[in-house]
């Protein structure tokens, strides 16, 4: 269904409005109640932004454990565009490719300077597997798809490489002209060796993680690297995921008013079956219960993520454009969140996803 009215749908600030869309495109918004067609879709009560998008995924099903359907964390659970996250290296990279074209949601992809990508676990233990010649052919190869490069930098995946694999992948981000997504994780290498590295629109990914290698002190204070890095442009990403997200610790970074840049999944199958994560919704609306706005929370998932990958057009509502939207309720309904570090809060509010209108098809959640 390509032309269709939302009737009655609700932005951010509370306004009604239809949205006529013909031929995939948004044709008309209209004061609520004047939009006319053929097909008529009743949003009463419904809120509508541009579509959602998750910048820290893992799409690459046949890996295990860090894989998942794109379709099964995107559109069918309202997010119109996703990033994978560094699962395939250059050795697979085509099959991400290949499976973009048969997705319903939009894909793009960071591409893991390790050859094998997240085949297994420890893909950076060995520095012969992270091959400067295919990250060059690759990144020419897939100039649509690929939008940076990734690095996980933590003890369990360089092994005893230490900051080696980092710094490798700065000569890489260098010469592609492509910006890194760095995971920080357990130490060595610390934090006080990796965030010095890191440039503008470099991500930190996981930056608030409860791990004892984290961005913060005993105190909840932010560390002056992490002061510094945020003064040079580098981007901070929520990256959820099984281990890497602590209310205490987020909590603290909005004490002191570090930046609310991108939230972030880091979903993968086992966790949006099993939680913590289940969905960016439910990520979303832990953020609401730290005490943010709905308008920061659903920034973070549109126009601040739509920004780094300098595709605006993802993050508009406008006569002419592509309709990409996400559609959500916002409800007072009780609901128990679970972080990584197994903490449950209460929360009395809830984000819940309806709908998404992709490149002008709406598809019911």
């Amino acid at each position: 269904m390509k032309d269709f009215v939302l009737h009655h749908v609700k932005r951010i600030t509370g306004e009604e409005i239809d949205i006529v869309i013909n031929d995939g495109k948004i044709a008309k918004i209209m004061p609520a109640g004047t939009g006319l067609g053929e097909h008529m879709i009743d949003c009463s009560g419904v809120y509508v932004s541009s579509g959602w998008i998750d910048l820290h995924v893992h799409a690459f099903p046949e890996f295990n454990p860090y894989g998942d359907e794109i379709d099964k964390i995107g559109v069918n659970q309202g997010v119109t565009t996703i990033v994978d996250a560094g699962s395939c290296g250059a050795d697979r990279i085509s099959e991400m490719a290949a499976s973009r074209q048969k997705a319903k949601t939009n894909v793009f992809a960071f591409l893991n300077i390790s050859s094998i990508g997240l085949q297994r676990v420890d893909e950076l233990s060995r520095l012969e597997w992270i091959d400067k010649t295919k990250v060059l052919q690759a990144v020419n190869d897939y100039k649509e798809l690929i939008v940076g490069l990734k690095a996980r930098i933590s003890k369990s995946v360089v092994c005893d490489n230490g900051i080696e694999p980092l710094r490798i992948a700065r000569t890489l981000s260098n010469e592609t002209a492509l910006p890194l997504m760095v995971h920080i994780g357990s130490g060595p290498p610390f934090i006080d060796e990796i965030i010095p590295l890191l440039e503008k629109r470099d991500i930190i990914t996981h930056y608030l993680n409860g791990k004892q290698n984290n961005l913060f002190d005993t105190q909840g204070k932010p560390l002056q690297v992490l002061k510094n890095a945020i003064e040079r442009g580098v981007h901070l990403d929520v990256g959820h995921g099984t281990a890497s997200f602590s209310f205490k610790v987020a909590q603290s970074a909005k004490r002191y008013n570090i930046g609310l840049n991108t939230i972030s999944t880091d979903i993968y199958r086992n966790n949006r079956i099993n939680g913590p994560v289940y969905s960016l919704a439910n990520v979303l609306t832990k953020f609401l219960s730290l005490g943010y706005s709905l308008e920061e929370v659903i920034m973070a998932v549109t126009t601040n993520a739509a920004n780094w990958l300098k595709k605006p057009e993802l993050a508009c509502i406008k006569v002419g454009a592509v309709a990409n939207l996400t559609l959500f309720t916002f409800r007072n309904e009780p609901i128990t969140l679970t972080d990584s570090e197994g903490e449950k809060r209460e929360a009395k509010q809830r984000i819940e996803t309806k709908g998404v209108v992709i490149n002008g098809e709406f598809i019911e959640c």
